[in-house]
């Protein structure tokens, strides 16, 4: 399975860290958040992995190279300005190929990837579109985005709507079918992902791992002082 790493956002609400670096770059505890992704694939044994950026994105394939000290082979899918989430997985189609992807945000922190193999089964078994997987509500997002509809969150199918909700995390599965007859150009994933729950073919989990939307300069600093702790 492939793997592909969200990268072209501009970090506004990063800045002014990310006037001179695109936001993935941004050091966590002195090594950049996109590193913490690239280990933990290779640890799973994912092993290619296509990166999208646009802001700045020269640096990306600059400071990362070809992913060959992580055992990675990387490629870099080229926008020239930001086509959102949708329109870049788009855009990056023929390098990911016709079968189920990784898909994760480059904003994101998580411990640990979770069970991907099992993920991707439920994926095949169930013909869906995508596996997902949702946290617990943060500060920032208290309304949610998405519930299951049962009381197991363990490879549930996600519905729009129920009395308990939880966030998407920015990471999932994701079957290139979804995104086939999706015109180029910039797209959000939100109205495109909404759809298919609506169709009944998006399955989840709730994540246990620790997960962190580096979004701000605040929680920036507050992962960073997490990870030194655990370092200690």
């Amino acid at each position: 399975m492939k793997a592909m790493i969200l990268a072209a956002g501009r970090g506004e609400r990063l800045r002014p860290l990310t006037d001179t670096v695109p936001k993935p770059l941004v050091e966590v505890n002195g090594k950049p958040l996109i590193a913490y992704h690239l280990e933990k694939l290779a640890q799973q044994g994912v092993n290619e992995v296509v990166i999208n950026h646009a802001w700045l994105g020269y640096l990306l394939p600059e400071v990362l190279g070809n992913g060959e000290r992580w055992g990675l082979n990387i490629q870099y899918s080229v926008e020239v300005q930001a086509l959102e989430t949708a329109g870049g997985i788009k855009n990056a189609l023929p390098l990911l190929g016709e079968q189920p992807f990784l898909l994760l945000n480059g904003d994101v922190f998580i411990d640990e990837l979770p069970d991907l193999q099992t993920a991707l089964a439920t994926l095949v078994q169930q013909q869906a579109d995508a596996f997902i997987w949702l946290v617990n509500n943060p500060q920032h997002h208290p309304q949610g985005d998405f519930a299951f509809n049962g009381k197991d969150t363990n490879h549930n199918q996600v519905q729009l709507e129920g009395t308990q909700r939880f966030t998407y995390s920015g990471m999932g599965i994701f079957h290139p079918k979804m995104f086939a007859e999706l015109a180029q150009g910039s797209q959000p994933l939100g109205p495109l992902l909404r759809q298919s729950i609506a169709q009944a073919q998006v399955y989840g989990q709730c994540l246990q791992q620790y997960w962190c939307d580096v979004g701000t300069i605040s929680r920036l600093e507050a992962l960073t002082a997490r990870l030194k702790a655990n370092s200690n």
